[in-house]
């Protein structure tokens, strides 16, 4: 990777993406998640594959809603599907990410995430379909 900024290089991203659930009911689950340093891309705003682990994370409690999941891991709701509208980034602050189902069936739970800024503004438009494990 000689050729290749050092900006553009490997980094870790793991250890940046760090956040809290303040809410969580069958129908709301919310998220809070710092923008850190660690999480920019090269022009300086978060990197959109960090937008959307946030934007999954969040949908993924809100699609468990009130269900069991099995010591196994039975009834946890794998993904299966994701749309994402990317609509607009920022460099600080702090995203805001509220999950709402649409639609809760016995096979497939589809679920509506938006992630704004600390202001409001909307950043991401993600809709996700889980399947129970």
């Amino acid at each position: 990777m000689a050729d290749v900024p050092e900006k553009l290089g490997a980094r870790e991203y793991a250890r940046e993406l760090k956040f809290t659930i303040e809410e969580r009911s069958p129908g709301l689950a919310r998220g809070r998640m710092p923008i850190a340093e660690g999480m920019l891309n090269p022009f300086g705003t978060v990197h959109a594959g960090a937008l959307l682990w946030f934007a999954d994370v969040v949908a993924t409690v809100c699609a468990i809603g009130d269900t069991a999941i099995g010591p196994d891991g039975k009834g946890f709701p794998l993904a299966v599907t994701l749309n994402a509208q990317l609509l607009g980034n920022r460099s600080s602050g702090e995203l805001v990410a509220e999950a709402r189902p649409v639609r809760r069936g016995k096979r497939l739970i589809v679920v509506r995430t938006e992630v704004k800024d600390a202001d409001g503004a909307l950043l991401l438009d993600v809709t996700t379909t889980h399947m129970p494990a």
